[in-house]
């Protein structure tokens, strides 16, 4: 390394490895020429130069196949993590809807920590109650399943009863058989059911977190957002937000309501298994469109083992409190917060659970009503100044 010259000492920058006399011609030596007389005291390594030109052939194939490599990762990684994901949006999805009820305990002047561990030791309370009342009933009424097993199946033998010549048509006996037979299928519905418990488990520990870290949670996705159209963006995610929480606490009461009067009326009037076709039809009704339909054909048909009248009585109970469901409850407790055509509730969850099962079901329609808010907020008055 040579010794520094004075104009490096006064700040020119000192080059490595200087040509020998017969290198001191080319390309290389003149810049390296130029490289010494931009080297300055406050600019060492010379100031930046101009852009390479983006429209450049190279550039705009090397930032194309990037783009695609980057996005087939993530499709990879999105499938991979596929459950995970969906246990992640629905307890952030439950979170959201439990906010209104935590900001109001904290509009109370709780502190939050204290608001949220009120809630879910009221909804673990409540849970926990029910299930205490519950279990015996449930247990007793399952064991007169298992012992009527036997009857049952004699009445789809017999081609002169009803449930044997719906079994002639529906084959029921042989699906039930293919399904119970052989012990991999008591492995499987082990292993099912220890699934299910773990992802439960594992869903009420990420909305505690959640619901205990949503504003910090808001304030980080607000700041994501350039500044400039930082507060409207508030405005409109809280709206959505607003939507969400009302109705997940709406869906749940109005649950709550049909398995109430589910029971009530097949206690009144002698129909098996009550409280069983309650917890059901309470579980069922979550599901939007499909949900209370399924639950009461299946009323119904635990209401013909009854009698006929019984069970056209049951079905005109279940058509009159569907109506009331459709036209009354869901107007008055989930219609101030989520205002969605009835087509796009259709088919929001038509694709919903088509995509994601139950899950995507459940949170087609406040996923559809944040889809039509942010359309007549952002997309058709851009389109109307087009």
């Amino acid at each position: 390394m040579p010794a520094s010259s004075p104009d490096s000492a006064a700040g020119h920058h000192e080059l490595v490895g200087q040509p020998h006399d017969d290198e001191r011609e080319g390309p290389v030596a003149d810049a390296e020429a130029e490289a010494a007389q931009i080297s300055e005291s406050d600019q060492p390594l010379g100031t930046i130069g101009a852009r390479f030109d983006r429209r450049s052939p190279f550039l705009v194939g090397m930032a194309a196949a990037a783009g695609v490599a980057v996005t087939y990762g993530l499709v990879l990684v999105v499938a991979g993590l596929r459950e995970v994901l969906i246990l992640v949006g629905l307890a952030l999805f439950i979170a959201i809807g439990l906010e209104p009820l935590v900001s109001w305990l904290v509009a109370r002047r709780l502190p939050r920590w204290l608001a949220v561990a009120a809630v879910f030791v009221a909804a673990v309370g409540a849970v926990g109650g029910f299930l205490t009342a519950a279990i015996p009933v449930v247990v007793a009424q399952a064991t007169q399943v298992v012992a009527k097993v036997p009857d049952y199946l004699r009445q789809a033998q017999d081609h002169n009863s009803w449930l044997g010549q719906l079994n002639d048509r529906l084959h029921l006996q042989q699906a039930v058989e293919n399904s119970l037979s052989g012990g991999a299928s008591l492995l499987n519905a082990g292993a099912v059911v220890f699934g299910a418990l773990a992802d439960l488990g594992i869903l009420v520990v990420l909305t505690v977190y959640f619901v205990a870290d949503l504003p910090r949670i808001r304030t980080a996705l607000y700041r994501l957002v350039p500044n400039s159209r930082r507060p409207r963006a508030i405005l409109i995610g809280d709206e959505i937000c607003v939507k969400v929480g009302g109705y997940v606490l709406g869906n749940l009461l109005i649950s709550v309501i049909a398995g109430v009067l589910t029971l009530a009326w097949s206690l009144a009037f002698g129909v098996p298994y009550a409280v069983l076709l309650a917890i059901a039809v309470a579980v069922l009704d979550l599901i939007p469109v499909v949900g209370s339909v399924i639950g009461g054909v299946l009323v119904s048909l635990v209401a013909l083992t009854v009698s006929v009248p019984v069970c056209l009585a049951t079905i005109g109970f279940v058509l009159v409190y569907r109506f009331a469901e459709d036209y009354l409850l869901v107007p008055k407790i989930i219609g101030g917060a989520v205002k969605v055509p009835a087509l796009v509730t259709v088919v929001a969850v038509l694709l919903g659970g088509a995509l994601l099962g139950v899950v995507g079901a459940l949170v087609a329609i406040p996923i559809a009503a944040a889809a039509l808010l942010l359309a007549n907020e952002v997309l058709y008055p851009r389109l109307d100044r087009a």
